[in-house]
């Protein structure tokens, strides 16, 4: 029986929950993304937006549309992505990661932005079996990158692992007048990353060191979901690409990257 090829993965850099109702270059690349994988059996997601003092998953067979913002028009409040979960599923993972222990959500969370915002172009039927994986703000990078590159056989049996955050997010220091364009500090560190993860990510984490960071990510949640596609593209040895680039408002990095080939889009 031939192998199965590996499912692509991907860091999706997110922004501002306006993309899940917008049209724009980043949304037509992550609707490509998704008209251009195999179809796959579970989606497992790394979102900024659940960082708490736990490692969960969420385990409930239907988790609600978390619509964890405020100040945004009525129509940004009325989708839904009615994506079913996996018990199962995530079990499954939750095995995986041992001997780190990871509890099992069943009736707390559900899907944030971070999730749904992508989501909702990529995967626009929402009939895939979605699970989120928390970010455990008591961890450490290195552990992070260790947790993504023990998650790396998920993908040769029809898994998409999917980060969402921003390279660069930094909210206080956003410019309006710069829609589409980054402050000098924003540009050098997203080329830093864009260098990490197409040439040695498993040193992504060296970039806690660049000489930006701080204002890059002056709170580590939106960057840390690039660990873990780091982590994976370490743990096979394999580059990670751009799949879209760009700065928005000044201190905001919309980068997206993907591991693996993408195929010509199918409908």
């Amino acid at each position: 029986m031939p192998a199965m090829p590996l499912m692509p993965a991907a860091f999706l850099g997110h922004g501002s929950p306006m993309n899940a109702i917008e049209a724009n270059r980043f949304t037509t690349a992550w609707k490509t993304f998704g008209a251009s994988v195999p179809k796959p059996r579970a989606i497992l997601v790394v979102s900024a937006h659940w960082y708490v003092n736990d490692t969960a998953l969420t385990a409930m067979p239907r988790p609600r549309t978390i619509h964890d913002f405020f100040g945004f028009p009525e129509q940004l409040f009325a989708v839904e992505y009615p994506a079913p979960g996996s018990a199962a599923f995530a079990e499954e993972v939750a095995e995986l990661a041992k001997p780190t222990q990871v509890g099992l959500d069943r009736d707390s969370w559900g899907l944030d932005h971070g999730t749904w915002s992508v989501l909702v172009h990529a995967f626009p039927k929402a009939d895939i079996p979605v699970v989120q994986l928390s970010i455990d703000a008591r961890k450490s990078f290195e552990q992070h990158l260790a947790l993504g590159a023990k998650l790396a056989g998920l993908r040769k049996t029809g898994v998409l692992i999917v980060g969402s955050g921003n390279v660069v997010h930094n909210l206080r220091a956003m410019d309006r007048s710069k829609p589409d364009l980054g402050f000098d500090w924003a540009y050098r560190f997203n080329d830093a990353a864009r260098e990490i993860m197409a040439e040695k990510p498993a040193e992504a984490v060296g970039l806690l060191e660049h000489p930006d960071y701080a204002k890059a990510a002056p709170t580590p949640e939106h960057f840390v979901p690039l660990l873990y596609l780091a982590g994976l593209a370490s743990a096979e040895n394999r580059p990670a690409k751009v799949l879209v680039d760009g700065q928005a408002f000044g201190s905001v990095s919309m980068a997206s990257y993907t591991l693996d080939d993408l195929v010509e889009p199918h409908s």
